[in-house]
């Protein structure tokens, strides 16, 4: 065995031991530093070996940069060195030190070090770090590993004389809001990445950056002898930053690469690692919670606290490089705006006056010009969090102040937003704190809970606001009218405040809710209507996207259930900004299409009228026939077509559908050949496609498949068989293509290719097996389906819940085909990555019970991931 291999041995030897104190579910943050600097120390020593073997020595150098001169390596992280060289000395004239670094650097691969190496004289260096601040960072936190010490330290002293403090301060702020932003300025994403992600690693480093090139200190407790730090945010920065540093070193050891990203596939071996294992949360048997969720509610917990403390030294960093020239102006005896910030007019303001801790959100909501809290404020706040306790919560003074805020006419997201980073939110609501950091594993949520209330929130308040009555003109329309908006600001802070407890969280959402409205003096009527968004917020999605809206019983029963207009536009106001805030996926237009017309329907049943089909009828026809008049069809040419469509047809399509299958199809009602239409669909994205043919058994699973291959998804599909024996089909579909660029070629396509499926009647192709994605895989959520008779036992209503996939609903129209099943509605509702499909179907096997068993089984195969 060479000495090269002797050493690789070794190292590996030596590092797989340091790896398995990683590994251990009893490793602690504690011991976490000491693994980073012993993984160091060993490279130290290796790369040692390897200077001395390759020739290398006086006058040349060798340093550690980056996250290694820190001293500080994980498992897989790139080993990053600079070779520093004296001024006169060059690898590129001279071939004997060119082939010594050559043998080097080939000799860390072969030992099995990643290394990452740069090769300057010290005037190179000053000059790269004086273009580049990523260098120049990298260099500020050099260490000697071994070689020439009096060069190091006379470029050291160079370089600290080349600094400028207060650029670097400017630069590195100006890079971590760069940052921030690639991550959507939050630290609650569902994968988020420990080291770059706001609340991440680098957001402590970044302080320390800074700190180190101002010479306040090279580390935190050199800040808190200086005063910028206290020594409980000390020791709350050191026991945070360890938990991360933990994480990520388990990152690196399970997923066997440089890996920061807490996604799905890991969450649960690296929640298992640190000994977490799925159970209840505080005893409810009822609740089964996953180690992956324990983890990452800790994850967020210290990710907020770093974001809260990165805040405070950051701005104490520039108070001290930039002191402030402004004069604070007074606000009250409390408060003084300094520079835009709210200033707390003495350090111990909050311990001396408890009440004055939500005072500074109601002063930071109703005054002009104020942008945010000082780091004096911040700081204040972040101490006085214990004065928050269950006597505070009782105070009627706290209340009045809290339901005050909530009833201001402006800044009620910002101040939300502000509290819950801050920590007071969840202080003084405690229900609150339960839900902040908490992971949603249900597809379609891409927030945890409190910050999918606090996205609600905000879109609630936005229907309030003109400057945004562009995005849902109906929405800002009805708001308009609405004359007390805090109440659905309190309905959706409450909405979602019981998620993960067990039970049903709506109905435990209205105990939470009417405990509030008795605390805090809400007058019984508007405390009422509260309790009734809360409990019944999921309820009109549900309808409009899971019910015949042609159906006037349908319509009527919720009437019922809403009980008068005022409700139904507070329920409607809610809905939209509850899906609107689950994800950017979630809403589209063709959901806010049957929202609106269920509000509308509804509306106008609660308005006294009585649904009465004919008279809908009716209306729809005069409708359609003023817009077939603008096609400059020849007189009653809509006859031919009209005369084959039952009441059924009208009460399911609008006048504009019905008027474009008129101009389509009127002259083609006798057609032997399938006749297929498209155009962009008038609701929004994607395409509306008509389908007109001779009826066949398996037509919707024939067109279902293939718009599968086509790689189209269906939004919506209203069958109907007219009186001659032929299929009206309309469907919406979507597709990830560019509509806009290809839209000419992309109908003309479907139009011909999907009458020629039609037509050519061969069998149906197999399905194809569409990819899952990673989160699916990771939380799969058990399909569901439930089939029974509905309300007027004419018909039967399939209901389906599953993972989604692309080819899923073709899987389910070829088991219906197959056992003759006919659809006669479809109402397809993609959340993020589930799907809950309704239809409305019959066929003679459904009488009997075997049968209906045979299906249900068969679509659950179908289903099966």
């Amino acid at each position: 065995m060479t000495e090269l291999q002797a050493l690789r041995t070794d190292y590996r030897a030596r590092k797989a031991q340091l790896l398995d104190l990683v590994a251990s579910p009893i490793a602690t943050v504690r011991q976490v530093r000491k693994v980073l600097q012993r993984m160091a120390d060993l490279t130290d020593e290796v790369l040692r070996q390897l200077w001395s073997g390759a020739g290398l020595a006086e006058p040349y150098a060798l340093l550690a940069v980056g996250g290694y001169g820190r001293a500080e390596l994980f498992p897989h992280s790139d080993v990053d060195v600079l070779v520093l060289l004296p001024d006169g000395h060059s690898a590129d004239t001279d071939s004997d030190l060119k082939k010594r670094i050559e043998t080097f650097i080939g000799n860390c691969w072969d030992v099995g070090l990643e290394i990452g190496s740069s090769v300057r004289t010290l005037s190179d260096c000053l000059q790269e770090a004086e273009k580049d601040v990523t260098v120049q960072t990298a260099l500020l936190e050099c260490r000697l590993i071994t070689g020439n010490a009096d060069l190091v330290q006379a470029f050291r002293k160079a370089f600290t004389e080349a600094m400028d403090p207060k650029a670097f301060f400017v630069a590195k702020t100006l890079e971590m809001r760069q940052r921030h932003t690639k991550f959507e300025d939050t630290p609650y994403s569902l994968e988020p990445n420990c080291k770059e992600s706001p609340g991440g690693l680098r957001d402590l480093q970044v302080i320390l950056w800074v700190a180190k090139a101002a010479g306040y200190g090279d580390n935190w407790a050199d800040l808190a002898r200086g005063g910028l730090a206290t020594e409980f945010e000390v020791k709350q920065i050191e026991r945070n930053e360890a938990l991360l540093l933990l994480i990520r070193a388990k990152l690196h050891f399970i997923a066997k690469r440089r890996e920061d990203r807490l996604i799905f596939d890991l969450q649960n071996a690296v929640a298992e690692s640190f000994g977490y294992t799925a159970g209840s949360p505080e005893g409810d048997r009822k609740q089964l919670v996953r180690a992956s969720e324990a983890l990452m509610k800790r994850y967020y917990w210290a990710a907020k606290a770093v974001t809260q403390l990165n805040q405070i030294l950051l701005m104490n960093i520039e108070e001290r490089l930039n002191p402030s020239t402004h004069a604070p102006r007074r606000i009250n005896d409390h408060f003084n705006d300094k520079a835009g910030m709210i200033d707390v007019a003495s350090d111990d303001l909050y311990r001396r006056n408890p009440h004055a801790i939500l005072e500074t959100f109601l002063v930071y909501q109703t005054t002009v010009g104020i942008k945010g809290l000082s780091a004096r404020t911040l700081r204040a706040l972040y101490n006085a969090r214990d004065l928050m306790d269950a006597k505070y919560r009782r105070d009627p003074i706290n209340r009045a102040t809290f339901l005050q805020i909530m009833q201001a006419p402006d800044g009620i997201t910002h101040a939300m937003r502000l509290m819950n980073q801050t920590s007071v939110l969840g202080r003084y609501l405690w229900v609150f704190r339960k839900i902040v950091g908490q992971m949603q594993h249900d597809l379609f949520h891409v927030y945890t809970v409190d910050q999918h209330i606090l996205m609600v929130l905000r879109n609630a308040r936005r229907f309030f606001m003109v400057e945004h009555a562009h995005e849902y003109p109906f929405c800002s329309q009805l708001a308009s009218g609405w004359d007390k908006p805090w109440i659905l600001y309190i309905a959706s802070l409450f909405h979602d405040i019981a998620k993960g407890r067990g039970g049903d969280h709506s109905e435990l959402g209205i105990m939470e809710a009417r405990r509030f409205c008795k605390e805090h003096g809400v007058p019984a009527d508007d405390a009422k209507l509260i309790e009734f968004l809360v409990g019944e917020h999921l309820t009109m999605s549900r309808i409009a996207q899971k019910s015949d809206l042609s159906d006037p019983d349908v319509i009527q029963e919720f009437a019922k259930r809403v009980g008068n207009e005022r409700y139904l536009t507070a329920l409607y106001l809610l809905t939209v900004a509850d899906i609107r805030g689950t994800s950017p996926k979630v809403w589209n237009a063709w959901k806010g299409k049957l929202l609106e017309d269920l509000y509308k329907y509804t509306a106008r049943a609660l308005g006294g009228r009585a649904p009465d089909a004919d008279a809908e009828v009716e209306q729809r026809k005069r409708e359609a026939l003023v817009m077939v008049a603008l096609y400059a069809l020849p007189f009653e040419a809509h006859k031919p077509l009209w005369d084959t469509l039952d009441v059924g047809y009208f009460m399911r399509h609008d006048a504009a559908d019905i008027a474009w299958h008129t101009k389509q199809l009127s002259r083609l009602v006798a057609t032997d050949q399938p006749i297929v239409r498209a155009r962009r669909s008038p609701v929004g994205e994607g395409l509306q496609v008509v389908v007109y043919t001779q009826d066949q058994p398996d037509l919707f699973a024939r067109i279902c498949g293939y718009f599968d291959q086509g790689g189209f998804s269906i939004l919506d599909a209203r069958i109907h068989t007219t009186k001659k024996g032929y299929a009206l089909d309309t469907f919406q579909v979507v597709t990830s293509a560019d509509m806009d660029e290809h839209y000419r070629e992309m109908t003309s396509m479907l139009e011909n290719g999907l009458a020629q499926a039609i037509a050519e009647a061969g069998p149906l192709p197999a399905p194809s097996r569409g990819r899952v994605s990673r989160r699916v895989k990771s939380f799969p959520i058990a399909p569901r389906v439930s089939l029974k008779p509905d309300e007027k036992a004419q018909r039967w209503l399939l209901n389906i819940s599953a993972s989604d996939r692309l080819g899923l609903l073709y899987c389910i129209a070829r088991v219906l085909a197959k056992h003759q099943i006919v659809v006669q509605l479809a109402k397809v509702a993609t959340l993020g990555e589930r799907v809950e499909d309704t239809f409305l179907i019959h066929g003679a096997q459904l009488q009997h019970n075997r049968a209906q068993i045979d299906i249900e089984t068969e679509i659950l195969d179908a289903l099966a991931v």
